[in-house]
Parts: C-alpha cells; sequence; structure tokens
C-alpha cells in the first residue's frame, strides 16, 4: 500500500494530465457528433488490429486441434466412397459388422482409422514409424498407413494404445504398384539411399513411360486399396539382361514432415494372404 502511495505522490501531474485528458475527450465526443465518430472510429480500429493479433496468435495455437478435426473428417468421407464398397457375401457363412454396411446390404471392404506421428525415422538403411493408436483402438498386425499425399508403410506390432509401421523406407519392404496410365504392374522397394526416391521394379520393356507418370498401388496387394499414390516416375533404367524397366519414383508422401496419417482395414486382408501363403507353400 506503501508503494501505491508513492508512486501516486511521483507521478501525481502525470495521472492528473491523463484523467483530465480522458475527461475532455469523453466530453466532447459527447457533446459532437463529429467527434464522437472519429474516436469511435478510432478505437473500432484499434480494437480490430488487437483482436486481429490475438486471433492470430490463438490459431496458430489451435492448428494441432484444428488438423486432428480435419483428419478425422477426411477419415469419415473416405469411408463413405464407394470406391471401397463390395458386394455382400453370398455364402452361408456371413458375418458382418453392421458399423461397415449400407443399406442395400453392401459392405465396405477398407475402412479407414486417423493416427498421429509420434516417432519416425528417415536417415537409416531400415526405417519405422510409431503411431498413436493400437488394439484398443481397432488396430492390427499387417494394416496399411497412408498419408493424405500417398502410402506410408504397414503396421507389423501393435501395443494397447501404440503400433509400430514399417516405413515405405525400409530394406524389406515391398508394395505392389502399377503405371496409373495403362496398369503395368511391378514391385515398389527402397534402394536404402535418397528418402525421397523409391524403386519400381519389373515393369516390361513393352510400356510406354514418361517422366512425370503417375505411380499407384496396384489391385494386387492384400493391404493397400488400388490406386493410392505412390509417387512420380522420376527416371527409368533399361535392364540389358531382361525384358524390364527399373524405375526411378519421387515420393508422393513427404517423410520428412509425416504428422497425420490413415491406418486401413481390410476386411479380407487374413482371408487373402492365408490363401497365397497356401499357394506359396504348394509351389515350393
Amino acid at each position: 500500500m506503501k508503494n501505491i502511495f508513492l508512486f501516486i505522490r511521483n507521478y501525481f501531474t502525470l495521472l492528473c494530465f491523463v484523467v483530465l485528458q480522458i475527461t475532455s475527450m469523453v466530453m466532447l465526443s459527447k457533446s459532437s457528433d463529429a467527434h464522437d465518430a472519429f474516436f469511435s472510429n478510432a478505437i473500432n480500429e484499434v480494437t480490430g488490429k488487437i483482436n486481429k493479433q490475438y486471433n492470430g496468435f490463438y490459431e496458430y495455437f489451435s492448428l494441432k486441434e484444428v488438423n486432428r478435426q480435419l483428419v478425422a473428417e477426411n477419415a469419415a468421407l473416405k469411408n463413405k466412397l464407394n470406391n471401397y464398397i463390395i458386394a455382400p457375401d453370398s455364402t452361408q457363412r456371413l458375418v458382418v459388422d453392421s458399423t461397415v454396411t449400407d443399406t442395400i446390404g453392401r459392405y465396405r471392404k477398407f475402412t479407414f482409422l486417423p493416427a498421429t506421428v509420434i516417432g519416425n525415422n528417415i536417415t537409416l538403411q531400415n526405417n519405422f514409424l510409431t503411431l498413436e493408436r493400437g488394439s484398443l483402438q481397432g488396430v492390427k498386425k499387417g494394416m496399411s498407413v497412408i498419408s493424405p499425399q500417398g502410402i506410408v508403410g504397414s503396421v507389423i506390432d501393435v501395443s494397447d494404445n501404440m503400433c509400430r509401421v514399417m516405413s515405405v523406407l525400409h530394406r524389406s519392404s515391398k508394395v505392389s504398384a502399377m503405371l496409373k496410365k495403362d496398369n503395368n504392374a511391378g514391385s515398389i522397394e527402397w534402394d536404402g539411399e535418397n528418402p525421397e526416391y523409391l524403386t519400381l521394379k519389373n515393369i516390361p520393356k513393352s510400356a510406354k513411360i514418361t517422366i512425370g507418370d503417375t505411380v499407384v498401388t496396384s489391385n494386387y496387394s492384400a493391404n493397400f486399396p488400388a490406386y493410392i499414390p505412390v509417387g512420380t516416375i522420376a527416371g527409368k533404367t533399361a535392364d540389358p539382361a531382361s525384358n524390364f524397366y527399373t524405375l526411378k519414383v519421387k515420393t508422393a508422401t513427404n517423410f520428412a514432415s509425416v504428422q497425420q496419417v490413415y491406418l486401413i482395414k481390410n476386411v479380407r486382408f487374413a482371408e487373402q494372404t492365408a490363401i497365397e501363403a497356401k499357394v506359396m507353400k504348394i509351389n515350393e
């Protein structure tokens, strides 16, 4: 309290001037419409600038929540696309989750679950991502992972609330992909060098390759839906010992900055992988 009285005593003249100045401005604005309009406009301009700065500050720190909401909305929209709906199973063994069926009995082959990336490497020979979503939230081993731009990888391990994803930037990763324009299919791999480029192998030399052509996932993948972007062709090499091209593909996904992804569940994944493994065993 003593400091307050000392402050008033030291700055009494200045404080009186400020109070009288404000009082005179209020009286002047009340007695004159022109001055009232002038002061109102000035105050509105100042408060408008302050509000603009505050809103910009608030929006910056709310971007994470806005991004989360957009990812959830996009997942809901993807789950409504007809591209991932197939006819109802006509066999007698019909067990369908009602949450993924429509009104005419068709059910969704692929469902999308949003997730946040909480761990990611791109500098190793074998790179992984960690997602903040696990078995309690519907994640299973083998599910594919995509970003809003393109493919990311596949789930290899799951805990209650998190999962581990083998990135396509992994020497053991192989994804079936094709040229979007003519459906010539091959295998997408990574050579362990530049994280911005993948390699598409086994494209026949009969295919007409143009730099900039789009590469997408093929129908032959058990976990990835078809036509998910992989990247664009940045170069090609003809293998003289075979009838195939090896293509350099610029990745659609920026792995250095990926933050939000979608996990994709194929309701027939177990059935497809089981029968493919059985055929491979017979051929051995």
